[in-house]
Order: structure tokens, then C-alpha cells, then sequence
């Protein structure tokens, strides 16, 4: 399979597939046996469109004009088939007549044997003639699917039945055509789900942790085993729809998925199964029971009881083995399609019997490594690079003469900081390529901006071996790359930080995310520009101004060496403040 946000969060992140929206072109080759359009939605029972043919009988070769037309419709199909068999092969072939509107399709291996759509425009009338084929029954019928939009549709219309000459009459009385089985009886529910019973008589997942279904914020699915049946509830906050599915792993594709859509304030709740990160397929015949639904306050509540073992449907799982279990939510379009959440989908830790003993348990909505990898990089970007600049900066004068093995201490603190910098950011860069399993192209500018800082990480302490002596010809220019190379370094890191902080695989609250680091960077600015004043007016306040001199009282060093006390006082404020930002942002991470 593919990736478990990635995962389910996934084929969530396709569009369902069908002649309205998933098939606009009216390629529907898939749909020539069944007619059935793969819209997960049941058709509608009473036909509003009528098909006519020009002529009553035909012989072999004979071109009879078909017509189809009624109220507004998108997408169509029509085909030809024994009279006395509509569940078998089309029969014969069509020519168009308005090539702007329709085309020709082959099916059953039988060419431009059907008629579809060429786009989505809405029409109400249209032509084609059918060209009886030398071996065409006695008795052919016309059929017709209609899609008006994407989850109302009909499915074989009967049309006319026309007759070759001297044909002995129909051994079969004419009767609808078998489409989908009427829709399971779907029923409202009355109240909120609860959470008694979870742990010791139904298996239940939550997230945010044990909370309770009937909070606006709490997403919830349970299993109830119930015979040779189990009882299944999901609901959380959704305009759009709930899914959840079963999987051998963490990855999207060959999963087993369970749909509850809104659609104009009514929930369809459909199966569908999940091939590599493709749209799904949805089942044409529905296997769950008992459905029964809510919508109210926002919150999203259904409720489906299905058998444990399905032998005869190779798509449904059966309920009585460990699998992985996603649980997902987002938006739905107008007319139905499925949209790809915004957010990454709740993933249980590890595999899970849904009809074995009851367990109630979380789950986290980002994979570890990347949780990891989000934590490492506030760590370094946010705390050991900012506190080490700082003290380079303005803590040189401070301890002049205080040496930590051999070297002045600013510089073993300075030093100690940065390589501890470069040694998070290493770790943490590794992380997203191991989960990955290479290159994310989905991840926007946010991977090429973390190389580029990966890339400056490194080279600036390859460029500190070299530096020269402080008097040397070259420290001035040593200075400036030096510099300049770490602020550029530092500000990637936090446009790449910003732009992380709302990728679907660690995706923080927003806009809380975006103000919190908006904060961050104000006050990183605010003690430098501080320290900076304070440096300043240190020099400024012992100048005498006697006519054209200036008398300096004291040398630059001793002056700074005044203000120690209060830059020790600010380190220690900016140390902590830092360290607050820091907690705020992995207690964000820890409740994914």
C-alpha cells in the first residue's frame, strides 16, 4: 500500500469516480455490463426520462433513430440488448448524430455498441440511430442510464422494444430491468452516542482520548459484536462525511472502508474499497444493515450493524482479525463527491481485533517519526541556535576573561550550542526519508527549504574550522560569511517551520500554530533589539562632549562589562521564554 495519513488519507484525498463527476468525459466502459454508475448512492426508482424508437420493426442493417430526452440531465448511457435477456450482451451498433454531445463506446467487445456523454453540460434531448446487426435477435429493447447529478440517477430505463418481421411473440413477459437492490431501510437516531461499555463490552477508539462522543470535539467509532454480527457507531464533528477503514497496514490501498456522507442533510452510508491512492470503489450492493443516522450541532452520528464473515464478498474483510484501523473526516462537494480531508486521519497505534476483547484506546493523527521529527527541529530552531547567537552576540564582554577548557566561555557556549543544533537537525532530517521511503512531492516547499537549511546547518561549522586569527587580513570577511550564513540559516528554518506546521502529517491547530510562532519571532526580535539599546546607551552615557572632543572615560570593554547584571538578568528571562514556547509547541505535537 502507499502511506497511512497518506493512507486512507487518502483515497479521501481523491474525488469519488462516476459518468456525473467522476467521469465528465462519459468514458464509462466500466459501467457497460451493470449500467450502474459508481456513485455509492442507490438510483432513483421512478424513471422521469423517456427513450422512443422511429420505427416498430427492423431487419438486419436497418437504421432506427433512437431518442432520448426529458428534464435536464448530465451524463447518460444507452445501449441495445436482447429483449429476452436484458442482463446479457448490447447488441448491434450505433451512429451518432450530435457528435458535440455524444459518443460512440465499445462494449461487451463489440464496437460503438453504446451511446455516453462527452461532457457534463446539462441537456434534455438527444439522437442517435441504431444499426441492427446481422445476427440480432428477434426482439430488441433499448436501455437507458440517466444521471441528473451525481447522486440522482436511473438505471436502465426501459425503452420501446421493436421486433424483426414475422417474429413469434416475446416468450418473456417484459419487466424492469434488475439494476441495484432497493436501499437497506435507513432510520433516525435519537440521541448522542456513549461511551459506557468501552473496554469490557465494546471495542472503542477515540480521539481526543476518552472523550465522550456527545462533546462537538470528540471523534468516536465502536464495535460491538452482537452474534454473528457487530454493531459499528462512528460520529464526530463533520458537515462533510465520517469513513473509517480496515488495513494490513498503515498505508493507503487494499482497505476495507465504511462511509457515512452528507449529502442536503440526509447520510448515505456506503462500503467502498480503497486500491492504491485512486478513488474508491464503491460497492453496487450494499452488505451493511440495520443503518440508522444523526446530524445535529454539527456532529455527525451513524450507525451500522454488518455480518463478521463475508465469504462471498472478496472486498469486505472479515471482522475477526487484526487489521489497522483509520478514522477520517472532510468535506463533501456539491453533489456528492468526496473531497480529501484537510487533516491527517486518526491511525490506531498498532493492529487491532475489533471482536476480540474489548480495549478502549486513542490514537494519534501523526505518524511518530514525523512527530519526532517536528519536535526535533523546535528543539534546535527554537531554543539551542537562538540562545547560542545570543551569546556570541552580546555576551563576549561579559565573561572577558572566564576561560572553560582553555577557551573563553561564551565561545564553549556558543560552540556547544550550535554543534547541538546541527546534531538535532541532522537526526530530525533523516526521519521524514526513513518514514517516507524516499522523497515526499506532496510536501510542497517545505522539504526543499529543509535541505537548503540542512545544507547551511552544516556548513557553517565546517566554515568555523577555518576561521582565522582575530587580527588576520581575512577574519573581517570570515565575520560576514559567518553571520550572514547563520541569519539565513535561522530564517528558513522558520518560513520551514511555518510551512510545516500545516502539512497534513502534522498539521497543528490553526491558526493557533501560525500566532504562536508569529509570538516566538516577536519576542527573539524584541530581546535582541533590547540587548541591542541596552548596548548602546552603555557607551553613549559616559561620552563628555566638550566642544569638538570627546573624551572616552572608559574602554568599550569595561563599559559593556557594567551592564553584566542586567544581560544576565535578560538571558535568563529569554532562556526561559524560549523554553516556554518550546513546551507549548510539543504539548501541541503530543496531543496529535
Amino acid at each position: 500500500m502507499e502511506s497511512p495519513e497518506l493512507a486512507f488519507t487518502i483515497w479521501l484525498l481523491a474525488c469519488v469516480s462516476g459518468p456525473a463527476d467522476g467521469y465528465p468525459n462519459g468514458k464509462v466502459t466500466e459501467a457497460c455490463s451493470s449500467m450502474m454508475p459508481l456513485h455509492g448512492h442507490y438510483p432513483q426508482l421512478t424513471p422521469k426520462h423517456i427513450i422512443t424508437a422511429s420505427e416498430t420493426e427492423f431487419r438486419p442493417g436497418d437504421h432506427i433513430k433512437v431518442t432520448l430526452s426529458g428534464p435536464d440531465f448530465e451524463g447518460f448511457l444507452i445501449q441495445a440488448r436482447d429483449a429476452e435477456n436484458l442482463d446479457g450482451p448490447t447488441v448491434g451498433s450505433f451512429m451518432l448524430v450530435e457528435q458535440s454531445i455524444c459518443q460512440l463506446l465499445t462494449c461487451n467487445h463489440v464496437k460503438d455498441s453504446a451511446v455516453s456523454h462527452t461532457h457534463k453540460s446539462k441537456k434534455n434531448h438527444l439522437e442517435a440511430y441504431w444499426i441492427a446487426s446481422p445476427n440480432a435477435p428477434k426482439h430488441v429493447q433499448f436501455l437507458a442510464t440517466v444521471v441528473e447529478k451525481y447522486h440522482i440517477f436511473w438505471v436502465k430505463i426501459p425503452g420501446p422494444i421493436i421486433s424483426q418481421p414475422n417474429a413469434p411473440p416475446l416468450t418473456t413477459i417484459p419487466t424492469t430491468p434488475k439494476t441495484q437492490p432497493t436501499s437497506q431501510p435507513v432510520s433516525h437516531l435519537i440521541k448522542p452516542f456513549n461511551a459506557s461499555g468501552c473496554g469490557f463490552m465494546k471495542f472503542c477508539i477515540r480521539n481526543p482520548t476518552n472523550c465522550n462522543p456527545e462533546a462537538a470535539n470528540c471523534f468516536f467509532l465502536s464495535f460491538k459484536p452482537d452474534g454473528y454480527s457487530v454493531i459499528i457507531e462512528m460520529s464526530g464533528p463533520s458537515e462533510g462525511y465520517l469513513a473509517f477503514a480496515l488495513s494490513y497496514d498503515q498505508w493507503m490501498g487494499d482497505d476495507d472502508a465504511y462511509l457515512c456522507v452528507n449529502e442536503d442533510h440526509r447520510i448515505n452510508i456506503n462500503t467502498a474499497f480503497l486500491r492504491g491512492r485512486s478513488s474508491p470503489v464503491l460497492d453496487s450492493e450494499n452488505t451493511l444493515e440495520d443503518m440508522s443516522w444523526r446530524l445535529a450541532d454539527g456532529v455527525l452520528q451513524c450507525s451500522f450493524r454488518r455480518k463478521i464473515h463475508l465469504s462471498d464478498n472478496q472486498r469486505r474483510y472479515n471482522l475477526d482479525a487484526n487489521y489497522y484501523i483509520f478514522l477520517a473526516d472532510g468535506e463533501v462537494g456539491e453533489g456528492g463527491p468526496i473531497y480529501k480531508h484537510q487533516r491527517q486521519p486518526l491511525i490506531s497505534s498498532g493492529m487491532c481485533n475489533v471482536t476480540g476483547p474489548p480495549k478502549d484506546l486513542g490514537g494519534s493523527r501523526s505518524p511518530q517519526l514525523i512527530k519526532i521529527h517536528g519536535a526535533l527541529m523546535f528543539v534546535a530552531w527554537m531554543t539551542t541556535v537562538s540562545i547560542g547567537v545570543i551569546v556570541a552576540r552580546f555576551f563576549k564582554p561579559v565573561w572577558p576573561h572566564s576561560l572553560l577548557f582553555g577557551k573563553e566561555i561564551w565561545f564553549q557556549v556558543h560552540r556547544t550550542l550550535m554543534l547541538t543544533t546541527v546534531a538535532l537537525t541532522s537526526i530530525a532530517f533523516i526521519l521524514p526519508f526513513i518514514y517516507r521511503g524516499g522523497w515526499s512531492y506532496k510536501a510542497g516547499f517545505h522539504p526543499y527549504l529543509g535541505c537548503t537549511v540542512m545544507a547551511l546547518a552544516i556548513f557553517q561549522p565546517l566554515v568555523a574550522g577555518f576561521r582565522p586569527s582575530p587580527h588576520g587580513p581575512r577574519r573581517q570577511l570570515f565575520n560576514w560569511v559567518h553571520w550572514s550564513t547563520g541569519t539565513t540559516a535561522r530564517i528558513l528554518a522558520v518560513v520551514t517551520m511555518f510551512l510545516g506546521m500545516d502539512l497534513p502529517a502534522l498539521k497543528l491547530p490553526y491558526p493557533w500554530d501560525t500566532y504562536t510562532m508569529i509570538g516566538f519571532v516577536a519576542w527573539h526580535v524584541g530581546i535582541d533589539v533590547l540587548l541591542e539599546i541596552h548596548g548602546y546607551c552603555l557607551i553613549h552615557k559616559v561620552e563628555l562632549i566638550d566642544g569638538d572632543r570627546i573624551h572616552i572615560l572608559q574602554s568599550l570593554t569595561s563599559v559593556e562589562a557594567e551592564g553584566r547584571t542586567f544581560k544576565q538578568i535578560v538571558l535568563t528571562i529569554y532562556i526561559c521564554g524560549n523554553i516556554a514556547f518550546l513546551i507549548t509547541f510539543l504539548a501541541a505535537i503530543n496531543q496529535l
